[in-house]
């Protein structure tokens, strides 16, 4: 089972930029979005095999998420079910007879940090939601987690300490959620892997020169390990600020 995840930073743009060419050559079995930056109606997509659920923000032209499928799930949840986090279409949740797959856009933390009291009460809600998902059947989550966990996981740590997303309060939020039982997969299979980013700014050449970061995961509940084939970012698909994250899975 093929499994693709991907921060498009605005669908309308990214289908100028040769998205649906990309979607049916990866042909995977579930595709996720991120950042859809849309409202019902805006878009028309001929996606033939696949069902497509959406969650739109109630601010236009914000945020938002989407999911292709080519199973249809059991049941769809869109947001956390939790007023306050459920405005900005982050969340949608499909659930499968083997497994949940949700799909997340976490809240960037903004400059100087000022979004990033919203942001722990965000990470906190994400994770009871999905430590009780867990209770019922295994979770793939994937999605922009809007931080690098490691000083592996961006070029410049150093200079990056205190800022949004690799401020030292989200990266052991992001730990917390691998001591719940969750693993990382990229660096389950690539745990020494340098230089391996899946956004860049678009300011300074920074793509060109691979000064990036690796703020979109799929991350999946330990007892799936022995279901794990292979996890891949594809950096050589343009199109958005981010790339597509990959997870292939045997299900």
């Amino acid at each position: 089972m093929k499994l693709i995840s991907w921060n498009v930073n605005g669908l309308r743009a990214a289908v100028k930029k040769g998205f649906l060419e990309y979607f049916e050559e990866v042909d995977a079995d579930i595709f996720c979005l991120q950042e859809t930056k849309l409202q019902e109606g805006q878009i028309e997509l001929d996606l033939k095999a696949y069902k497509d659920y959406w969650n739109y923000a109630v601010k236009k032209g914000y945020s938002g998420t989407a999911i292709f499928t080519k199973v249809e799930p059991l049941s769809v949840q869109y947001g956390l079910g939790i007023p306050e986090h459920d405005t900005e279409g982050r969340v949608i949740t499909l659930e499968f007879e083997a497994f949940f797959m949700v799909t997340v856009y976490t809240p960037n933390s903004q400059a100087e940090l000022k979004r990033l009291d919203y942001r722990m009460t965000f990470e906190d809600a994400i994770l009871e939601y999905i430590k009780n998902l867990d209770k019922t059947k295994p979770v793939v989550l994937c999605g922009d987690l809007n931080v690098a966990h490691e000083e592996i996981d961006l070029k410049n740590p150093k200079t990056n300490r205190k800022n949004a997303g690799f401020s030292d309060e989200e990266r052991a939020k992001f730990s917390a959620f691998l001591d719940a039982g969750f693993i990382d997969s990229f660096r389950y299979f690539y745990p020494d892997l340098t230089d391996a980013y899946s956004w860049w700014s678009y300011r300074m050449n920074a793509r060109a020169r691979n000064t990036g970061w690796r703020i979109d995961y799929f991350v999946v509940s330990k007892r799936l390990k022995d279901k794990l084939v292979d996890a891949k970012i594809h950096s050589e698909v343009l199109g958005s600020d981010h790339c597509p994250v990959e997870l292939e899975l045997n299900l």
